[in-house]
Order: C-alpha cells, then sequence, then structure tokens
C-alpha cells in the first residue's frame, strides 16, 4: 500500500475521479491530515463509509518515529527511525522570524563532499515524499507548535530526489496542507545543473540555495567531487539562467573551511565570480565532527572573509551557529548511531 501522506492534492484528485468519485475529497483528506492532524483514515468523519473501506484497501498512514532528540540553545536535533529501520535526521531552529526546519532528502548520501558527514555513509536509497512530509509533522506535534519555514538541505542532495522533492513542496505549500508559503521554503542543491535548469521551468516561486565552498575550479574539486563533473563556469551559467528566468535571488552557501577556502585570495575570487549577480552570500561556520580532518575558520579570519566581500557591494550575512554542542551538523548524529 502507498502512503498517503506522499500525494499532492492534485494526484489524490485524480484518484477519486478514477474510482468514481468527487475530486473535492482530495481537499477532504487534505483537511483532516494537516489541519485537523487525523493519522486514523477512519476517522474521515465527512466521507462515505465504502469511500472509506476502499481507501484503507489502497492507503496507509504510517507514521515513521522519533528515536532520539537533542536539545541546545534555541536548536533541536531530531533522529528518525524510517520504517525500514533505517535512520535519518532533521533540525529545529529557533529565529526571530519564527520556527524552521531542515529536513533530510536521502538515506546517505553519494556527493562525497569531504567536509560533510552525512557523505561517510554512502546513499542507501531516497526518501518518498511521505517521509519528507512527516519530519516536519511530527517535530510539530512534538514541539506543539507550527513550523514557519523550511530547509531541504539535510541528509542528501535534494535535486538526487527531483521528483519526491517537488512532490513534497507541492503538499507542504498546498493551503490545505501545511500551508507553509513558498517563499518560506528553500532547496539547496551542491550543483546538479541539469536540474537546476529544469527546476528554473517550474512556477514554485520557492527559494533555491546553492551549496559553493569554493570558488575556483582547483578549491572546489578538492572539497567538492561534483565539480568534476559540473564545473564552476557551467554552475554560473546555470545560476544565471534561472534568475533571468525567474527573477528570483540566489543563495550562495559558503562553509567557512580554515585554511582551505578562507583565504583573502578565496574571497576575491569569490567576488570576481558573484559580482553583478542577484545572489546572497550566507557564510557559514563549519561544525566540526572528529570524523572529518577539517576546522572551522576562526571569528578574524570569517569577519575579515565578510569584510572583504561587503567591501565590494556584495550582500552578505555570517549564519548565526546552531547546534555545534549537540552534533547538528548534516549526518553526525546518524552517522554516531549507525
Amino acid at each position: 500500500m502507498k502512503n498517503l501522506y506522499g500525494f499532492t492534492k492534485d494526484e489524490l484528485e485524480h484518484y477519486f475521479v478514477s474510482i468514481g468519485e468527487k475530486k473535492y475529497k482530495a481537499t477532504q483528506v487534505f483537511e483532516w491530515l494537516y489541519i485537523h492532524n487525523e493519522q486514523n483514515i477512519w476517522n474521515f468523519s465527512n466521507i462515505k463509509k465504502d469511500v472509506l473501506i476502499k481507501m484503507l484497501t489502497e492507503f496507509t498512514t504510517d507514521f515513521i518515529k522519533i528515536e532520539k532528540v537533542l536539545k541546545g540553545p534555541d536548536v533541536k536535533k531530531f533522529l528518525f527511525r524510517l520504517l525500514d529501520g533505517e535512520k535519518i535526521e532533521a533540525v529545529l531552529m529557533e529565529h526571530n522570524y519564527g520556527l524552521s526546519v531542515c529536513v533530510s532528502s536521502q538515506v546517505g548520501c553519494n556527493m562525497g563532499c569531504r567536509f560533510c558527514e552525512s557523505g561517510r555513509l554512502k546513499k542507501v536509497r531516497n526518501l518518498d515524499a511521505y517521509e519528507i512530509v512527516e519530519q516536519i509533522l511530527l517535530i510539530q506535534n512534538y514541539i506543539k507548535k507550527k513550523v514557519n519555514s523550511v530547509v531541504i538541505m539535510g541528509i542528501g542532495e535534494p535535486f538526487d530526489n527531483y521528483d519526491n522533492i517537488i512532490k513534497f513542496i507541492k503538499i507542504i505549500n498546498d493551503a490545505k496542507g501545511l500551508a507553509i508559503g513558498a517563499r518560506h521554503i528553500t532547496v539547496s542543491t551542491c550543483g546538479l545543473i541539469p536540474k537546476i535548469y529544469e527546476f528554473s521551468n517550474l512556477d514554485l516561486q520557492v527559494n533555491l540555495a546553492i551549496s559553493l565552498h569554493g570558488a575556483t575550479d582547483e578549491v572546489r574539486n578538492k572539497i567538492m567531487p561534483v565539480n568534476k563533473v559540473y564545473n564552476i563556469d557551467k554552475l554560473i551559467i546555470a545560476i544565471r539562467d534561472y534568475i533571468a528566468k525567474t527573477n528570483r535571488r540566489v543563495t550562495i552557501e559558503y562553509v567557512m573551511l580554515n585554511m582551505v577556502n578562507d583565504r583573502k585570495s578565496d574571497a576575491l575570487a569569490l567576488i570576481r565570480l558573484l559580482k553583478g549577480m542577484n545572489v546572497y552570500v550566507n557564510l557559514i561556520p563549519y561544525n566540526e565532527t572528529e570524523n572529518i580532518g577539517f576546522s572551522k575558520s576562526n571569528k578574524e579570519r570569517i569577519d575579515q572573509f565578510y569584510n572583504c566581500l561587503k567591501s565590494e557591494g556584495l550582500n552578505v550575512t555570517v549564519r548565526r551557529e546552531f547546534g555545534g554542542n549537540i552534533k547538528a551538523a548534516c549526518g553526525q548524529l546518524r552517522s554516531e548511531s549507525e
């Protein structure tokens, strides 16, 4: 059976029409699942019993489970056990503008970024849309509050699980679903260029973030194997195309690695690469892990890098640090559990 939480409202409309019912029943189902937070199909009381019986033979509403929660200042890290026993993570962050959840998109990751804990345990499989939706639902149930924004930036490369990610976005963005505004949803990619072009043709109005982390092929090749397939020149062309098609600003994620990509020459290279583009640079202090031989740039080096970009007119911020004391770096908790 298929999990009901993995269906968009359009897909459910097609289902109900296919069994001779009115498509508005899809809206009723969404209201039960996401507004009334009702998991038991049999309790969908405004749908006829014969239809419910048929649904119960075709759909499940089984949930993944919270296995562990670690808590720090303004952050909670969740370890989930999936129905097949695999494990993933999500992080809840409290900002002054609301609650944000960073969700995983795959079990493991094949991108192999050298500084990332997620890639140490290789990709096992893609997550189904319902497994991503349920990360948010379980966190909301745990904290008894509504999540305001979502970033798809946890374990896995979202564009390597493209179809399920698009379904997930449509479900959480739906007014009868989780009703999270498109401009409060961000999807991140390390640079799968064909999917960037495909994504630019969708009218979703969600945010795109690029995990760049290096301003030259020399640096990026050392820390991000994907660059050997899709190099920086090709990536910048794809980003420019996305901006031109969507008229939307792109976030450039740049993790600060001590003496790897945080020198003045790196800052100047980044300026040459991005100046004049409608982008926003997010400098990320590195969350260190004992399993990987990289260290975090100190505050002085981060400040110097920031000031260099700022002086040349780039829109840049330094991300507030979250969860260094609770293994909040992507993949750390799962890796420790495994």
